[in-house]
């Protein structure tokens, strides 16, 4: 079920937040060149829609961007991951561009705050998602 959506009209970039009711996460989808007004505009998108769901899995897919990777890491670490936790988010399946594995676990290496978020690269997200699905299962249990 789609969440929200905003797309730039100026490059048809976007980002799109879809609830998984079956699986129980949130995903961002991001597709085309994201600037970075569009990255703090998608993440702000996620927290508010984490302030009704209280969803303790994300699925952040970046596999469609093109262009630089969001570079305010910083930011999320100290201002979004510490806002999405107190909204109840615990898990992180994060999917990068093609190609950009080693390059984004040098730069998000030390992202998660502490135990209580865990944050896992993918580079597809089939994978990613039977991480998520494997993660949610134990909880349950």
């Amino acid at each position: 079920m789609r969440v929200s959506k905003h797309t730039d009209l100026r490059d048809g970039s976007s980002c799109e937040l879809e609830f998984n009711e079956e699986e129980g996460w949130l995903r961002a989808i991001w597709l085309g060149h994201v600037d970075p007004m569009e990255a703090y505009n998608g993440a702000e998108m996620f927290l508010s829609t984490m302030q009704n769901l209280h969803c303790p899995y994300l699925l952040n897919d970046n596999s469609r961007l093109s262009g630089p990777w969001f570079d305010s890491v910083e930011w999320l670490r100290s201002v979004w991951m510490p806002r999405a936790l107190h909204l109840g988010l615990r898990y992180i399946a994060h999917v990068v561009q093609p190609h950009d594995l080693l390059d984004q676990a040098a730069t998000l290496g030390d992202c998660s705050p502490n135990d209580e978020l865990r944050l896992q690269l993918f580079d597809d997200v089939p994978t990613a998602e039977e991480w998520l699905r494997s993660v949610r299962i134990r909880q349950e249990a």
